[in-house]
């Protein structure tokens, strides 16, 4: 019987997360990872080849935690999709060097915005803001391209510390971005 894996490919995607977490994704090699987990740079090597494939897998962990991250209602009494918003916004400020590797790093696997819009990943979001809406689903993914890279900008300013975070008016005005998106779509339906 062949001894068991001490070392587990999820243990070093979870460990190198944690360490993206903490100090940003550039801190992310075989030292740092065999550190957290008490053990020697062979497993990390032996399971991704290169430091680079695993970057590419904690990206997809991260990118996966995000689109959770999103639908996480804090306050009951928002909308959906403001809350989707919000949340963005608060990923950026509470998750900032997380918030770096997604948007900032050159790790993202979409070549286009729509791609991400058409992303696994956000699948979930994306349904969820269908439901709430009532529109089409292509209606749908309009809308969040526009309030998207509307939060997107509040986001960028915030986690590059350029701008403090202020939640009323913030939410005052992604209402205001979501009700012109909608109206805008909506409009040209007739």
């Amino acid at each position: 019987m062949p001894p068991k894996t001490r070392v587990t490919k999820e243990m070093i995607i979870n460990a190198a997360f944690e360490i993206a977490r903490e100090s940003g994704f550039e801190n992310i090699n075989a030292r740092t990872v065999s550190d957290k987990l008490s053990c020697s740079t062979q497993p990390i090597m032996y399971n991704f080849g290169t430091i680079e494939n695993l970057k590419q897998a904690v990206y997809a962990k991260v990118d996966s935690f995000h689109a959770e991250y999103l639908m996480q209602m804090q306050n009951e009494q928002n909308s959906m999709p403001l809350e989707i918003g919000l949340n963005y916004i608060r990923f950026a400020i509470y998750e900032t060097n997380l918030f770096h590797f997604l948007f900032q790093s050159g790790y993202a696997v979409e070549s286009s915005v729509m791609d991400m819009v058409n992303s696994d990943e956000l699948k979930s979001v994306i349904e969820a803001m269908h439901e709430a809406i009532g529109m089409s689903l292509s209606q749908t993914k309009e809308i969040f391209l526009m309030v998207a890279l509307f939060t997107h900008g509040y986001a960028s300013i915030i986690a590059n510390n350029a701008l403090k975070y202020d939640e009323e008016l913030i939410a005052k005005y992604l209402e205001r971005a979501f009700n012109g998106a909608y109206l805008s779509i909506k409009e040209e339906q007739q």
